[in-house]
């Protein structure tokens, strides 16, 4: 059965482009006769906020959204990505890193190697580590690529892909290589914030049987890493449609960091729903 999902994040109100995106998701499910859930992706506790997640629940109703199943909430289910952190640790895919971002974007330009390398600031000396660990440093687990191909073994690195209905930034379209070392080793979790989002996102997707991800341009570079994780974990592989991003008068795409117009501020304003899917193509 085709399912889609719509996984917006509680860290301010939604917006036409978040509007355009739900009601593509929702509308491919429903015209198959298949699934539409609802995730709130509420794992970073400094920026979410109840009073945001409420909003979404106002906005999708609104627009006449309507989802399968109860609301998954990830910030219940912390215990779920934690597990599969052990299970990278024991396989020996992670390693800790005490590198703040600053260090690790210094380090990409001075890298003589350009910033692939540079991204893959790979494991502490055993003494360094055992000396930072006992300060408390706080740290990140970043998967290592090295270890991870090792895993897999060279044929499969090789023929790992997914499939593109939709298009990526630069008009990718079909079947794709997936270049999971242009992220680097990438973070999956931290000591003090439990899974970070490549994590969470692949194992919910599972989890949930999603068939098909549709959402914004913004996130096709992502599907690179989250193909590799699905693939080390035996995870299956959903069908990717990437569709382009809304932008306003001025050509900027919309987005929350920069104060667009939300749906709540249109509906205030006297706009209905049908006006908006009207304006959006829908």
């Amino acid at each position: 059965m085709l399912t889609t999902r719509f996984a917006p994040s509680p860290t301010g109100r939604l917006h036409r482009g978040h509007a355009f995106s739900a009601l593509t998701a929702w509308r491919a499910a429903r015209d198959a006769g298949g699934r539409f859930l609802l995730r709130i992706e509420d794992i970073d506790p400094t920026r979410c906020r109840p009073e945001f997640e409420a909003g979404i629940l106002e906005d999708l109703s609104w627009l006449g959204i309507d989802w399968d199943g109860p609301v998954r909430r990830q910030s219940d289910h912390l215990d779920d990505y934690a597990a599969v952190v052990t299970r990278l640790r024991e396989r020996g895919l992670l390693y800790r890193c005490f590198r703040t971002r600053k260090e690790v974007m210094d380090a990409i330009g001075d890298a003589p190697h350009g910033p692939v390398e540079a991204a893959r600031p790979g494991p502490h000396p055993a003494e360094e580590e055992a000396r930072l660990l006992d300060e408390g440093r706080p740290y990140a687990w970043r998967l290592s690529l090295d270890q991870a191909r090792e895993a897999l073994g060279d044929a499969a690195w090789d023929a790992l892909s997914f499939t593109e209905e939709g298009r990526g930034s630069d008009g990718e379209h079909g079947r794709i290589r997936a270049r999971p070392e242009t992220a680097g080793d990438v973070v999956l979790a931290r000591k003090d914030a439990g899974a970070a989002y490549h994590l969470a996102v692949t194992h919910d997707d599972a989890l949930h049987g999603v068939t098909h991800v549709i959402r914004g341009q913004d996130l096709f570079e992502a599907t690179h890493v989250q193909r590799l994780i699905q693939a080390l974990m035996g995870w299956p592989e959903p069908v990717y449609r990437h569709h382009e991003l809304l932008t306003g008068p001025d050509g900027r795409r919309y987005a929350k960091r920069d104060r667009s117009v939300t749906l709540a501020e249109l509906r205030a304003g006297g706009m209905t729903a049908a006006e908006l899917r009207e304006q959006l193509g829908l």
